[in-house]
């Protein structure tokens, strides 16, 4: 009884197997994403932050001849390379931050920061302190959140303002949403 036992086990359990392993699973699809704010906005392949500027986009305002993406995520880094060295530039988009957060973030962090606007978008423009060569800037995102960018030239070299860079990039980033 005891073998006929193990063998009807092994039989049911060969068939869930069976069963479980032969179903196809379908990965999802990224597709283009509408996102609600009291009205409809489209935001174009809103999975695909790091790319909501291109990196010819990127080299281009910050006055390189190229750029190349070393990580993805709610932060993506880039870097530039050309005529004013090597540039590092990071974009972020936290869709659960908010401009408040970040001006406490600056403030805890000692950095000097100023309300602008971009766009007529609320934004928070900031330097470390004694660091002319780095900037960023954070606005409020299309949907919600924050979304900004940071340039950090090196230090010494010519090279533009890193806060208008900054703001250029941002520029960019909110048209794509429009």
């Amino acid at each position: 009884m005891r073998s006929l036992s193990r063998v009807l086990l092994a039989a049911i359990t060969l068939a869930g197997l069976a069963v479980g392993c032969g179903n196809d699973v379908k990965e999802p699809q990224i597709s283009n994403a509408t996102v609600r704010n009291g009205s409809e906005l489209k935001f174009r392949d809103a999975l695909q932050e790091c790319q909501t500027v291109s990196l010819d986009q990127i080299a281009e305002v910050v006055g390189g001849n190229s750029a190349s993406q070393s990580f993805y995520g709610a932060i993506c880094r880039f870097t530039v390379g050309g005529q004013v060295g090597s540039v590092e530039v990071t974009f972020n988009w936290f869709e659960s931050g908010s401009l408040e957060g970040e001006r406490t973030a600056l403030e805890k962090l000692g950095y000097d920061f100023s309300d602008v606007s971009v766009q007529s978008w609320k934004a928070v423009q900031a330097q470390p302190p004694n660091d002319p060569d780095s900037c960023g800037v954070t606005a409020r995102a299309p949907d919600a959140g924050v979304v900004g960018w940071w340039v950090q030239y090196r230090p010494g070299s010519a090279h533009p303002d890193p806060c208008t860079t900054a703001i250029d990039l941002l520029k960019l980033t909110l048209n794509v949403a429009r």
